[in-house]
């Protein structure tokens, strides 16, 4: 089989890119059938870009302080890195860029050991930049990476093979591993034109409207009608209270002396933080109940000196609850011990499993009467988000982490059918957060967004602080992302 059978047949095992096989006759967008690398189709805009170059590099990040994530510690990381060079139909070229941390233990939940789900992660990006400039493809960003995705399985299916992995790798696993491709081919389409990719979104650049990627309700619709051209002024930033983490100086036992701070409360007062992630258990009510009080006393002793009124949290539950009754009865108890606190919280994420057709009865409609219930691991689709709202899920935690024009359907979708949103965090540092956070600033009805690096590796933001300053450095509890105007994706 040639490469270029194999990228045509990947088509037929997903049916999520069905309707690309009808655009691969047109040779819209051809995959390599006179020949790999052959160029651009005879129909489609001179605006349209193919890949002609692309690497792969991963850098090693070490946490400032451990992570405790679905009952794993975890003290480093590793980042990917991409650069690609685009070529458009006119015969111009660009260079653009992406990141993103691998996030193994997030994104591959199941029975393969973490050394070699994160094996996979990284050859799986590796191949994917490998093959991008043989595959044929070519197209607006949005269109040349939805088209990509269909390689997907297959390429996964050589790594595994090659790895000796029994297990399939998850869609959330390649989703987060071929992100930081996915980044740098927007980025480097923004660079070819001159302009921030968020520009360049509407029917003059984009070949398909959105109902060919969500359904019928977005027929002639594009992403520039649910997305800004000027970015916000500003966004709340989430702060992490993890498991682990110390909320007060009675609760350090180990200082780390990095002239940083060292638990919660300086936190709070160093950032001047008015949003507070707070990671749960989620199979420990009691616990649960208890450290939301905790971190809610803490924040009340300093926020009172710093004279905030207002305030807000999420508890993120990383899918471990049993049932939608632990949410309910955290939501009582939480309520009758101090309704400040449950008045403060703004949502809650991912309370349980993420394979929602595999738990049918975990529905979300009594929770989400009372708080918002956001979907997180669960989304990778548009299957599963309009499966989440059957389920009575009524949020959904935007990631860059799963690629950017998968994010920019998602965030159009949850616009479309009036969802709660957020953007979330996958340790995002330097590049990967200047991502995640362009990507809040420019979705209107966004609320927040998690920003953790800052407080787990912020060593590996320090070559972006003297250009960004206002994104990696927080004193009033907000990111001023009106600086994410530049050419390409910030």
């Amino acid at each position: 089989m040639t490469n270029s059978d194999a990228c045509f047949g990947a088509f037929h095992r997903r049916s999520f890119h069905q309707k690309v096989l009808g655009l691969a006759s047109t040779g819209i967008f051809a995959l390599g059938r006179t020949g790999m690398g052959s160029g651009f189709g005879k129909t489609g805009k001179l605006s349209d870009i193919r890949v002609v170059e692309a690497s792969c590099e991963t850098e090693n990040v070490h946490y400032r302080s451990p992570l405790k994530i679905a009952g794993r510690v975890i003290t480093d990381m590793k980042v990917l890195h991409v650069r690609v060079k685009v070529e458009s139909r006119a015969g111009k070229v660009a260079e653009g860029s992406g990141s993103m941390s691998v996030g193994n233990i997030w994104a591959w939940r199941g029975t393969t050991e973490p050394d070699k789900t994160e094996e996979t992660m990284l050859r799986f990006c590796e191949k994917l930049a490998e093959k991008a400039p043989e595959c044929g493809l070519s197209g607006h960003p949005l269109e040349w990476t939805y088209d990509y995705a269909g390689t997907y399985d297959a390429v996964s299916g050589e790594i595994a093979l090659a790895l000796k992995v029994e297990e399939a790798m998850p869609q959330l696993a390649q989703l987060v591993a071929a992100s930081p491709l996915d980044a740098a081919v927007f980025d480097a389409y923004g660079k070819l034109h001159g302009a921030n990719v968020y520009h360049l979104l509407s029917k003059e650049y984009c070949n398909r409207d959105l109902s060919f990627y969500l359904n019928e309700d977005f027929k002639d619709e594009y992403l520039n009608q649910y997305t800004l051209r000027t970015p916000r002024e500003r966004m709340p930033n989430y702060i992490l209270a993890g498991s682990t983490d110390p909320l007060s100086s009675a609760e350090v036992s180990h200082p780390i002396g990095d002239g940083l701070p060292e638990h919660l409360g300086e936190w709070i007062h160093s950032d001047g933080a008015t949003h507070v992630m707070i990671k749960m258990l989620g199979d420990n009510l009691d616990w649960d109940v208890n450290r939301m009080l905790a971190v809610n006393k803490v924040a009340e002793e300093v926020q009172a000196k710093r004279g905030c009124s207002e305030w807000f949290y999420c508890a993120d539950f990383n899918e471990k609850c049993e049932n939608v009754q632990y949410v309910l009865d955290f939501f009582d108890q939480v309520k009758r011990s101090s309704p400040a606190a449950f008045e403060r919280l703004q949502f809650i994420e991912q309370p349980t499993h993420r394979d929602l057709k595999a738990f049918p009865n975990n529905r979300m409609h009594e929770a989400t009467r009372i708080k918002p219930v956001a979907i997180d691991e669960s989304l990778v689709d548009f299957e599963s988000l309009q499966d989440s709202r059957k389920m009575g899920y009524s949020g959904v935690v935007l990631k860059s982490c799963k690629g950017q024009g998968q994010a920019l359907l998602m965030a159009a979708a949850a616009q479309k059918y009036k969802l709660f949103l957020c953007v979330g965090d996958l340790t995002c540092c330097g590049t990967a957060f200047l991502q995640s956070a362009s990507l809040a600033a420019r979705v209107p009805t966004v609320t927040a967004i998690v920003g953790v690096a800052r407080q787990l590796c912020p060593a590996a933001n320090a070559p972006w602080i003297e250009k960004f300053p206002s994104i990696f450095t927080v004193n009033d509890g907000n990111l001023h992302t009106s600086v994410l105007n530049g050419q390409g994706l910030y």
